[in-house]
C-alpha cells in the first residue's frame, strides 16, 4: 500500500516538473517569436500600410471618403488582392510616425508601406537634417520587416523661402535615391498648383476637399502600382 502510493507522488512530480519544463520552453519560444516574425515571417496575403498625416486620416471629409478609401476601392476594382490599414493621424509629424512604426510592422505585417508624413514637420519650422532622418529611418525599419515603400512626397508654399521650398521638396527624393524606395513627388500634384486651387481645398486651404481626393489617389497609384503583384 505504501510502496504503491509513493510510486504514485513520484509519478505525479515526475509529470508535474516535464509539465513545468515544457511550459517554460513555451514561453521561452513565444518570447522570442515577435522578433523572429518581424524579420523573416512574410504574409500570405499583401497588405498595405498607409502612415500619414491628416491628408490621408479624412481630416474635415466624411468617413470613407478620403483617398485611402479610394485607394481599397481601386484595388478591388482592378482584382488586386492587397487590403489597406490606414494608420494616418491628423497632425502627425516624422517623429510621432517613426515612434508608432515598429509596432504596427509588429502587428500588421504590411508587404507594402506607404509614409505620407513630413508637412506638418515644415508647418511646424523643425529642422529639415530632423525630418529626412526620420524619413530615412522609417524607410529602412519598413524594408528590413520585408515591406516594399512608397516615400509620397510634399512641397510648402513659396513664402518659406526659395531655399527652404527646395531643400524641403529635396529631402523625399534624396530619401528615395539612398533607400531605394519608390517616390510619389508631390501628393497635391494637380491639386494645390492649378489655377483655380481655392475651389478645390477646404475652408482651411490647407486640406483638400472630397471632389479632390480622386486627384491624390491618381497621384499615387502609378508608383504603388509599379510595387504591387
Amino acid at each position: 500500500m505504501i510502496d504503491s502510493l509513493m510510486q504514485k507522488t513520484f509519478l505525479i512530480r515526475t509529470l508535474i516538473r516535464r509539465d513545468f519544463i515544457a511550459s517554460a520552453a513555451a514561453a521561452l519560444l513565444w518570447a522570442s517569436a515577435p522578433t523572429r516574425a518581424f524579420s523573416t515571417t512574410k504574409r500570405a496575403v499583401p497588405l498595405v500600410l498607409v502612415l500619414g498625416d491628416s491628408l490621408s486620416a479624412e481630416y474635415g471629409l466624411k468617413r470613407g471618403s478620403g483617398w485611402v478609401a479610394l485607394l481599397q476601392q481601386r484595388l478591388l476594382q482592378e482584382r488586386i488582392a492587397p487590403s489597406v490599414v490606414n494608420a494616418s493621424i491628423s497632425g502627425e509629424t516624422t517623429s510621432g510616425a517613426r515612434s508608432r512604426l515598429a509596432a504596427l510592422l509588429a502587428l500588421h505585417r504590411p508587404t507594402h508601406v506607404i509614409l505620407e508624413v513630413g508637412g506638418n514637420d515644415a508647418l511646424r519650422g523643425l529642422p529639415l537634417a530632423m525630418t529626412q532622418d526620420n524619413l530615412d529611418q522609417m524607410t529602412l525599419l519598413s524594408q528590413a520587416s520585408g515591406a516594399k515603400v512608397l516615400l509620397v512626397g510634399m512641397q510648402v508654399p513659396p513664402n518659406y523661402g526659395a531655399d527652404y521650398t527646395q531643400a524641403f521638396a529635396a529631402s523625399f527624393a534624396a530619401v528615395a535615391t539612398k533607400c531605394k524606395a519608390a517616390l510619389v513627388p508631390f501628393l497635391l500634384r494637380g491639386v494645390a498648383d492649378r489655377p483655380d486651387a481655392e475651389k478645390w481645398f477646404q475652408a482651411d486651404r490647407i486640406h483638400p476637399r472630397e471632389e479632390a481626393q480622386i486627384m491624390l489617389l491618381n497621384n499615387v497609384w502609378p508608383e504603388l502600382r509599379k510595387l504591387l503583384p
